[in-house]
């Protein structure tokens, strides 16, 4: 997805398997909100002096959490912008070095949790970087914007609203695609559902989250995953998807959360049996890393044919 934008002066950039947010008119100030995955700080630097010139940094980085999808080209950024990056206290432990985020849970089920059995919860440490966001207070350069602390998906997980037109930046709270299944995420088909679910340690803190971002009533949802969702059709589905929140039927955090404090991991349940045999692992992820090469060749392509100019007559 090429960088769009969403609702007045919010601007998205697809980078790697995440959303980034540009938060200010061209003519600034601005912010960032969430960095991607690592090694995509060019990318987002581009995008930026596209937006707003060469020589305009970002007035701070902020971060809806601190997964590395959401985290990981932070402090390349915060080193060439000279900003500091913010985030809820509770996160502040994943993102100084002191803890790392509780195991992918590959027992959850769906596509996502499949490819998770092969992606390691690394620890990163933004340095004197990081900073804590300030309850009660505005964010810093988000100007008209709340934050909410939204746990369930990582314990100091926020959201981003802007009141006067109803702009919501859920991060990984929510997300507009089904990331469970295959095809869906292959083809980003557009549905407001719950959390990326291997990653979420506490199941009834991220039900409650999402009911509380439904009681804002929102009008765009944007998330860390998926095309943003405006209007009717996205309101009714997220309704929806705070009545029917689909707690999953089986995993390690279905029954008891992972505990986690100030300092990081308290306690972990038991990992519970993996059926899933190492065979058929292999077997399905590289079947679908085969028809996601297929789409990409197909996509590419597509792009070649729109690209060749027609014969002179």
């Amino acid at each position: 997805m090429p960088l769009k934008e969403i609702a007045p002066d919010v601007f998205c950039l697809k980078v790697s398997i995440a959303n980034v947010y540009f938060i200010g008119p061209p003519e600034g100030p601005w912010t960032l909100v969430d960095t991607g995955t690592p090694g995509h700080a060019e990318q987002i630097r581009e995008a930026a002096e596209s937006l707003y010139g060469v020589a305009a940094g970002p007035e701070a980085i902020l971060l809806t959490h601190g997964h590395m999808d959401h985290a990981g080209s932070a402090l390349d950024l915060a080193d060439f912008w000279d900003v500091s990056v913010f985030t809820h206290p509770l996160e502040l432990p994943y993102l100084t070095g002191r803890s790392k985020y509780p195991p992918l849970d590959p027992t959850v089920g769906g596509f996502l949790a499949l490819m998770g059995r092969f992606v390691p919860v690394p620890s990163q440490d933004l340095g004197g970087r990081v900073r804590a966001l300030e309850s009660g207070r505005e964010a810093p350069g988000l100007e008209g914007w709340e934050w909410h602390h939204t746990p369930g998906h990582a314990p100091g997980h926020v959201a981003f609203f802007r009141r006067q037109d109803g702009t919501l930046l859920a991060g990984d709270a929510l997300t507009t695609m089904n990331l469970n299944s295959f095809f869906a995420s292959v083809f980003e088909v557009q549905r407001v559902c719950g959390p990326p679910a291997p990653s979420t340690p506490d199941w009834r803190r991220a039900r409650e989250s999402v009911e509380f971002l439904a009681e804002l009533r929102p009008l765009t949802i944007a998330c860390g995953h998926g095309i943003p969702m405006s209007g009717g059709d996205a309101v009714m589905q997220l309704a929806e998807l705070a009545t029917n929140f689909p707690i999953p039927a089986h995993g390690r955090y279905v029954q008891e959360p992972a505990r986690l404090d100030e300092s990081g991991v308290v306690s972990l349940p038991a990992p519970p049996l993996d059926a899933l045999p190492g065979v058929a692992v292999v077997v399905g992820v590289a079947a679908a890393a085969g028809t996601m090469f297929a789409v990409a060749a197909r996509r590419r392509k597509r792009a070649a044919k729109a690209d060749t100019p027609a014969p002179a007559s």
